[in-house]
This record gives structure tokens, sequence and C-alpha cells, in this order.
């Protein structure tokens, strides 16, 4: 059996950064959409992460999920070496919880953009939904997967009950 060749992949700086990024990972999971996932650091790897941003394109990447703490350069080096849309997760830091991390990623400047989503697990998720959207506009297994998704989500909203006051 052929195992697909990856559409997304998931890069984080350190295997620290799992914690959060695990949950783009499942986001990907259930939608069944092939993925990699690699450990490529900004600062310590910085040769083998220009290479993987230079190769993304021609290996048949059509977005890169990168997750990074504190100085987060990852995402926005990335995308400065590739064309491949690029999605941003702050990923929660020791001593500033993950805000310094937020301001790097969205501080890009002008002429190399990165999307960056909410510090920590939500943005992680969102990144992950985000990815799956972008590749429903050209493949319709997944277009008709979010719009279930979106439906359900709107019944669970729609069955929750409050408290008598």
């Amino acid at each position: 059996m052929k195992v697909k060749e990856p559409l997304v992949s998931v890069v984080m700086g350190s295997n620290s950064d799992w914690s959060v990024m695990q949950h783009t990972v499942a986001i990907l999971k259930d939608f069944d959409l092939p993925y990699e996932v690699r450990v490529v650091s900004a600062h310590r790897t910085p040769d083998v992460m220009f290479e993987f941003a230079e190769a993304a394109s021609q290996r048949g990447i059509q977005c890169i999920i990168a997750g990074a703490g504190g100085a987060a350069h990852l995402p926005g080096m990335i995308a400065a070496k590739t064309t491949v849309p690029v999605l941003g997760v702050p990923v929660n830091s020791r001593y500033l919880n993950g805000l310094d991390s937020l301001l790097s990623i969205v501080q890009m400047p002008k002429g190399v953009p990165v999307a960056s989503f909410a510090i920590g697990e939500a943005g992680a998720s969102n990144a992950g939904l985000f990815a799956v959207a972008m590749l429903a506009n050209s493949d319709d297994r997944i277009r008709n997967q979010l719009i279930e998704f979106r439906k359900k989500q709107a019944e669970s909203v729609a069955a929750m009950q409050l408290p008598e006051v």
C-alpha cells in the first residue's frame, strides 16, 4: 500500500513544542489529510531549515504550519525561503506566556507574510482547520468533511443547556 505524500508539513523549533502542536496534528488526522511532522530549529539548524523551506513546494507541500516559542523566528524564516503559505502558531513560552512568540510571528515585515494564530492549543487547532479550509478549495472530499464538521459544531452549540437561575 502506497502512503500518501504529505500535503501539510507541521514543523516546530523543538520537541518541547509538541504539547501544543499535537493539536494541529489531531485536526489533520480527523480530516484524513496526509501530513508530516518535523523538528526544524531556526537557531540551531538554520541550514536544515533553509533546505526544508526551499524544497517544500517541489515536494508537493501545500502549506506549512510552523509552531515556535520565545523569539519564534521559525515561521518567518521559513516564509522567507518558500512560496508555500506558512501558518504560524505561537507556542506558550516560559517567561512571557507566549506573548513574545505571538509578537514575533505577527510582526512580519511587509512582503513576507505569515498567517498568525492564537497562542497555544487554540491557535494550533485553528491553524489545522485553516489548512483544511485552504485544501477544501480544490478537493470536494475535504470540502464536504469541513461542511459536516461545521454543521456538527453548530448542532453542539444548539444542544447546550444552561442551568436554571
